[in-house]
């Protein structure tokens, strides 16, 4: 069991790697390729609007194949899409491989956040997403070196060998599964799968959906245009924007390898808001007109402080719905977090080009004001409904 949870850690370093990448790379792509700094919103809308659909249908995917093969087949998909990247003539061949990459992703978050969300306690979460962040941190550093010496297609291909790497283990992996895939069955056929219109009418549910949506609009808002934001605004170079961007992805997995250690000692709920009071001051540090270096000490707090937000609230998702039910609203908190990351590179896209870059940290300040208020009146539901536990 404790070999297979080294393995599930490493299955969300592979679901991280592609995630940062075009953030990185896309102040040297839009360049070489002469179009506009605008269209990375399409390929992120793409990759996110694919990855939503496999996290809403993943429940049924998952019950049928079981996680071992779903995972291990998504991330092989996720590896295709990056040697794809790397070899791509033009943006029009983006697309297509923007499709594969979102498809894959959705399976693999929904099915590996449930399982360990039934399984393990509320650190190994924390520590799972502390991976994702390894591999979110690694792929802009790794695109930093290729952006200084070969170009971002080397990017592309070095983050292609570690995903296929991964790929590689989770199919030697497989047999390990078998020794828990009787208890998955079980839990497979006492769940009940509900429609999203079904949970559409659960007030709970629909405040989770607005929470994990703004918590990953502020993510990814920050992966995506955090390093263009710094070349455009603060005059960084696309190689120190890649570099600084890795400063972000690392405080991410600082702050849920912390959150991780304190879950012994301080509960889930307790541990999310001290997520959001980091949150707070890291924000206003972006919306002043200071040098880059205060900038990039932001988007570290913002990795610190919003980091662990995700993962406690998917901890907390059989507790706060019922084992039963935990799939289904699984992947509908996934797909609403992927839902947020869709839109929210879209909101800076639309916003920059009416009123400039300069603008863009006003976004992360929404974002972070409906994030609050909607954790609020989810906390004051679930306490209506004698859900709420404190101590979890």
């Amino acid at each position: 069991m404790a070999f297979l949870l080294v393995v599930i850690y490493i299955a969300f370093i592979g679901l991280g790697v592609p995630d940062s990448l075009i953030g990185s790379a896309w102040p040297a792509i839009h360049t070489q390729m002469n179009i506009p700094v605008e269209l990375v919103s399409v390929l992120t809308f793409i990759i996110s609007g694919c990855t939503v659909l496999s996290s809403m249908f993943s429940a049924g995917i998952l019950n049928k194949f079981g996680t071992a093969k779903v995972t291990a087949f998504s991330t092989a998909m996720t590896a295709v899409a990056l040697l794809g990247f790397s070899l791509t003539p033009s943006f029009l061949y983006m697309i297509p491989l923007a499709v594969i990459l979102g498809l894959g992703a959705g399976a693999i978050d929904s099915g590996l956040n449930n399982y360990v969300a039934l399984h393990f306690k509320a650190s190994h979460m924390n520590f799972l997403h502390c991976f994702y962040g390894v591999g979110v941190s690694l792929s802009p550093y790794l695109m930093s070196h290729a952006l200084s010496d070969a170009g971002w297609r080397n990017g592309y291909r070095y983050a292609f060998f570690v995903q296929a790497a991964i790929t590689l283990l989770l199919i030697v992996s497989v047999p390990l599964w078998k020794k828990t895939s009787s208890a998955e069955q079980e839990e497979n056929e006492s769940s009940v799968n509900l429609t999203i219109a079904q949970m559409a009418k659960m007030s709970e549910v629909r405040l989770v959906w607005v929470i994990m949506l703004a918590t990953n609009a502020i993510e990814y808002a920050c992966g995506v245009w955090g390093s263009t934001y710094l070349v455009a605004e603060k005059g960084f170079s696309a190689e120190h924007g890649a570099l600084a961007l890795t400063v972000y992805y690392v405080g991410m997995s600082v702050g849920r390898f912390i959150s991780g250690l304190l879950s012994a000692k301080i509960s889930t709920w307790k541990r999310i808001g001290i997520g959001v009071i980091i949150l707070a001051p890291a924000i206003v540090l972006m919306l002043l007109p200071v040098p880059g270096l205060f900038s990039v000490v932001g988007l570290f707090f913002i990795g610190l402080g919003n980091g662990s937000i995700y993962p406690n609230m998917i901890h907390l998702t059989p507790h706060n719905f019922g084992k039963e039910v935990s799939q289904s609203v699984m992947g509908s908190q996934i797909a609403f977090a992927y839902i947020g990351v869709m839109l929210a590179p879209a909101m800076v896209s639309v916003i920059s080009g009416l009123f400039g870059i300069s603008v863009y940290p006003v976004l992360l300040a929404v974002l972070y004001s409906v994030m609050v208020i909607a954790l609020k009146l989810f906390t004051n539901r679930l306490k209506k409904l004698n859900k709420y536990n404190a101590n979890v």
